[in-house]
């Protein structure tokens, strides 16, 4: 299982929400090159960044952070956050990026995930965010009426070979992923599930482990030592 130390850039700064809320954000420092290579030293072997900034906006504010911290990693990254057309998928693996995470547009525009599929393969991800066990989209401010199981179903269908599956009223908590949901995911369907949200231990890597899930981010639980990168 891959472990994917999580950079969230927002204002220019390296930062974490508590359940995908702007309002309640913790700074962690104001170089997110500097967290990048810290979890390369660390021993990471792909790294998971989002630009909130991007998710929140549609803009890509964060182009030249991004650039930078791909031209000094020597491991890959993907990227999520605004990307809601394919010129901006292609503008951002242009930076040396190598896998683009798309959400909100997935869900709400007809043929994206298919036009993506068709241009980039398996460089597309699509990241489920859910609540409830039904897909949220806008930031995470929006509850649709898809069931993220029926979803990742029809993303299977599409091309998709990896999905990242976040439980947001996990996210930021440290109290453990939805593990429930994870495994009736894994059960459902047969392409990579990289967990997100709520990884707080040792013990809660350990059972993704053996849920034999592809990846899993992990983000505030690193960047306040609840957990040791190089330990995993």
């Amino acid at each position: 299982m891959i472990i994917f130390p999580a950079v969230d850039i927002k204002d220019g700064k390296c930062v974490r929400l508590y359940q995908g809320k702007a309002d309640k954000e913790t700074v962690y420092n104001d170089d997110p090159l500097f967290s990048a290579k810290k979890w390369e030293e660390n021993g990471a072997k792909y790294l998971h960044i989002v630009d909130l900034d991007g998710a929140f906006t549609g803009e890509l504010k964060n182009k030249i952070i991004i650039k930078k911290i791909a031209d000094n990693l020597n491991i890959p990254i993907q990227v999520g956050g605004g990307i809601r057309n394919l010129e901006r998928a292609k503008e951002i693996l242009s930076l040396g990026v190598e896998r683009i995470i798309v959400g909100t547009s997935a869900v709400k525009k007809k043929g994206f995930v298919d036009e993506l599929v068709k241009e980039l393969g398996q460089r597309v991800v699509v990241s489920i965010d859910a609540k409830e066990g039904y897909v949220c989209v806008d930031g995470w401010v929006n509850i649709s009426s898809i069931k993220a199981v029926d979803f990742a179903k029809e993303l299977e269908k599409k091309g998709i070979k990896t999905i990242v599956y976040t439980d947001i009223s996990k996210d930021g908590t440290m109290i453990g992923p939805n593990f429930d949901e994870l495994k009736r995911l894994k059960d459902s369907i047969d392409i990579n599930i990289i967990a997100s949200g709520g990884i707080g231990s040792k013990e809660h890597v350990d059972k993704l482990k053996n849920l034999k899930l592809y990846g899993a981010i992990i983000g505030k639980a690193l960047y306040e030592g609840k957990i040791s990168l190089k330990e995993l």
